[in-house]
């Protein structure tokens, strides 16, 4: 399988790596068991009863946005092509400002434990249900990869099968969310951030003592390289002409344009509809307070993603000067290998570790939350006591854990299908923004046609990526947040006025 043979690098660990990473692992563990005591309510279940700290409300958002897969790709990119990637991040910080001043007000004015409870409020339960159904679908392909790369890098270190590795991972994550929540769960991001953070300093110092002549080695090699080029202008349209530059703008997602959009969009998606990241924003005990946590994670994002963007220029640097220096067969797998091939035990369980505390972010506790307030509880039984929904809160997590193993298990049957499982979001996101911004930023009041505009451009954006994929459509698959967006939202907009008017009249 091609995805087993992208962690086959480091394959000769000894006991002080194992030593690193088990004593890593257990220290999350037992942060998240400690910290999670005592749940009492379904409140302190899903909010930590609204007193995390805003720092480590923070320091969970970043590690929640970074997985095992970004560790990993973002060093790779950097050493094979150049620093383009950080465009994205122009769009997500204006995303971000804009979550902070328009989505989070709204969460916390109607007091909502999910998100989509504001959806219930602002439109009714029908289109609360069906955006949690969207991100049920989102969340638990997405999870699945994350969990499932996780999973297959343990299985290959240590040569254990791909089925007791997941059950493994599944576990853990099981039993320290199930204890104790929501506070788990940000408590033990708070050590995977922390982790993975100092990990990727370490590795840029140890790669700087390699490489003669230091940093400005690697501002010289790297440069003259173009390997820090930051961004893409595209073709000049008097140059190409019309047809070479609408290609180019519809199909290749590092021109700044498309890049800029697709961060804004896609990061006002995964971040203010998704409950995975926004439940960590709901922990905090203020609106203030969430808003600042909100402005202060592009702070934590820019400075993980310059170190492992810095990491791939450096590595690109060592190669230069060590010619002789075998490389692994495929380039993406460039900073695994080296970490197998030249860094010391210790150093090397170290970077193991964060690779692997990166993808152990279960969205169990999200996953939970959304079912027991949007679904469980209005819908299913809405006569219980709080203990009753703290006991279902519980074995959803375990319920959901066991779901999530099983889809972890069939995506690692399956050849190239990263990329696809990602583009997943892609599909639904779309819905999901656009029924949350027609909520925020008009007054109409739509219910069931939300949820026919939402089903519609989501199995439109399928059919869409389906022809991209097969090459039938010249069509680069991030416009299909764009895309998906817009027809929900003006779907909502058009008939929605309809729906007021026809109302108004028959008054």
């Amino acid at each position: 399988m091609e995805i087993l043979t992208f962690f086959s690098g480091p394959s000769n660990l000894t006991w002080q790596d194992y030593a690193v990473l088990l004593f890593l692992l257990l220290f999350m563990i037992l942060v998240g068991v400690y910290c999670g005591r005592e749940e009492k309510s379904t409140a302190d279940f899903f909010l930590g009863e609204r007193k995390i700290p805003w720092w480590a409300a923070c320091l969970s958002f970043v590690a929640t946005e970074i997985s095992a897969v970004t560790l990993i790709s973002v060093p790779a990119i950097a050493y094979m092509e150049n620093w383009e990637y950080a465009q994205f991040f122009i769009g997500s910080f204006l995303a971000r400002i804009v979550i902070a001043f328009l989505f989070i007000p709204a969460f916390y004015r109607y007091n909502c434990t999910s998100i989509y409870e504001f959806l219930g409020h602002r439109f009714g339960p029908e289109t609360q249900i069906a955006g949690s159904i969207l991100f049920f679908i989102t969340r638990l392909l997405a999870s699945g990869v994350r969990l499932m790369v996780a999973c297959l890098a343990v299985s290959v270190l240590i040569g254990w099968p791909i089925m007791p590795t997941i059950l493994l991972f599944s576990v853990i994550c099981i039993l320290y969310i199930a204890w104790g929540g929501i506070k788990a769960v940000v408590w033990t991001n708070v050590v995977q951030a922390l982790t993975f953070t100092i990990a990727g300093v370490v590795a840029i110092v140890f790669l700087l003592s390699k490489i003669d002549g230091g940093a400005a080695a690697v501002m010289a090699l790297a440069g003259d390289a173009g390997k820090l080029k930051i961004f893409d202008w595209g073709p000049s349209l008097g140059a190409v002409g019309w047809p070479a530059f609408l290609k180019s703008l519809f199909t290749d997602p590092n021109l700044l344009v498309l890049a800029t959009l697709n961060g804004f969009f896609g990061s006002m998606a995964a971040f203010g509809t998704d409950q995975e990241t926004m439940q960590r924003l709901l922990t905090v005990e203020t609106r203030r307070e969430s808003q600042k946590t909100m402005l202060l994670t592009p702070i934590g994002s820019l400075l993980v993603m310059l170190i492992f963007l810095s990491i791939g220029a450096c590595l690109y640097a060592f190669y230069v000067q060590h010619p002789g220096m075998p490389l692994p067969d495929k380039l993406d797998k460039i900073f695994p290998h080296f970490i197998g091939q030249t860094m010391p035990p210790l150093m090397r369980g170290l970077m193991l570790a964060a690779i692997v505390l990166a993808s152990i972010d279960s969205p169990l506790s999200s996953l939970t939350s959304s079912f027991v307030t949007d679904i469980y509880r209005p819908v299913i039984f809405n006569s219980g006591s709080e203990r009753h929904y703290l006991f279902i809160s519980r074995v959803c997590v375990v319920v959901f854990g066991i779901i999530l193993a099983l889809i972890a298990y069939f995506f690692s049957h399956l050849e190239k299908f990263l990329w696809l499982a990602f583009k997943i979001g892609g599909v639904t996101y779309g819905s999901l923004l656009g029924v949350f911004l027609l909520g925020l930023l008009t007054q109409r009041r739509c219910n069931r046609l939300n949820v026919v505009a939402m089903g519609l451009a989501a199995l439109g954006m399928l059919g869409l990526l389906i022809l991209s994929e097969k090459q039938i459509l010249p069509l680069g698959w991030t416009w299909l947040l764009l895309l998906g967006t817009f027809l929900t939202f003006t779907t909502g907009w058009i008939f929605g006025k309809k729906a007021e008017l026809g109302a108004a009249s028959s008054r």
